[in-house]
């Protein structure tokens, strides 16, 4: 495995949540999964997080965006948990962002911040999981899922979970992580894809994979009728030829498109009473 493969391995992967029997081995051993020595591997998510720092850090020098940081009603000892799959996993997500903004402006508030994401996986996946968060007790659930439901099998084919499977999911795990943790959950739209980088990605191609755009759009028509709070990062995330928001595959964001996505999460998030 070259470099950068394990790079981007290690950024989006995280074994120990996906393979929860690794749940408190050792780095080396999780290093080993992605080629890497044990420092490598430490190094790769310093460099991360070191990224992702600096990412919170520009946008709190944005006019009015501390602020906003400030009106998130998390409160002192807060611990914030998300739900999700690659587009929170990833080690340059929003989420990460926000655990830094948070850090940055409001270190006094000692709120922590818990990553439950695993890539791929789809709503039936976490389902099955979901005893981990009743673990973890969090006061707050962040949950974006909904993408890898809408794969497709071929160029348009049938979804790998359907969108009325999907919905039924959607509400178990809000049923049911409340009853666990008498959080507040907030749900997040999936973020939108670029169909031509997904349809010229070679691994797709062979794999026979795809996805839509129109069923990220009918996953947050489903969430935005829920009674819960719902924060939509579709429109931020719409490809263009003047924003790098997607990276070669047209699936995962850019750091540029987390960053699109923070801005949004923590406004929306600034809003709630």
């Amino acid at each position: 495995m070259n470099t950068q493969m394990a790079a981007k391995l290690a950024r989006f992967q995280r074994p120990e949540l996906s393979l929860p029997y690794l749940n408190g081995v050792d780095d080396a051993v999780i290093a080993a999964l992605f080629g890497l020595t044990a420092d490598e591997y430490r190094s790769l998510r310093a460099d991360f997080a070191e990224q992702a720092g600096s990412t919170a850090a520009d946008l709190l020098a944005e006019p009015g965006f501390a602020e906003q940081v400030d009106r998130i009603p998390f409160g002192t000892g807060a611990h914030v948990a998300v739900l999700g799959e690659s587009s929170a996993a990833d080690r340059l997500s929003w989420f990460e962002i926000l655990r830094h903004l948070i850090a940055l402006r409001r270190p006094d508030d000692a709120i922590t911040f818990t990553n439950l994401a695993v890539s791929g996986a789809t709503t039936t996946q976490t389902l099955k999981g979901l005893a981990a968060l009743g673990f973890r007790r969090p006061d707050w659930v962040l949950c974006q899922l909904g993408a890898n439901d809408a794969q497709r099998l071929g160029a348009d084919g049938p979804r790998v979970v359907s969108a009325e499977e999907m919905a039924r999911n959607l509400t178990l795990l809000h049923d049911e992580g409340v009853r666990l943790t008498d959080a507040r959950w907030i749900w997040i739209t999936p973020h939108d894809m670029d169909e031509q980088r997904i349809a010229s990605f070679p691994p797709f191609q062979q794999a026979q994979i795809s996805w839509r755009a129109k069923d990220h759009e009918e996953t947050a028509r489903t969430l935005r009728d829920r009674p819960e709070p719902v924060i939509d990062t579709l429109a931020v995330t719409r490809p263009s030829s003047g924003h790098q928001l997607f990276e070669p595959d047209g699936v995962h964001l850019t750091p540029a498109g987390q960053a699109a996505v923070a801005r949004t999460v923590v406004s929306s998030l600034a809003t709630l009473p």
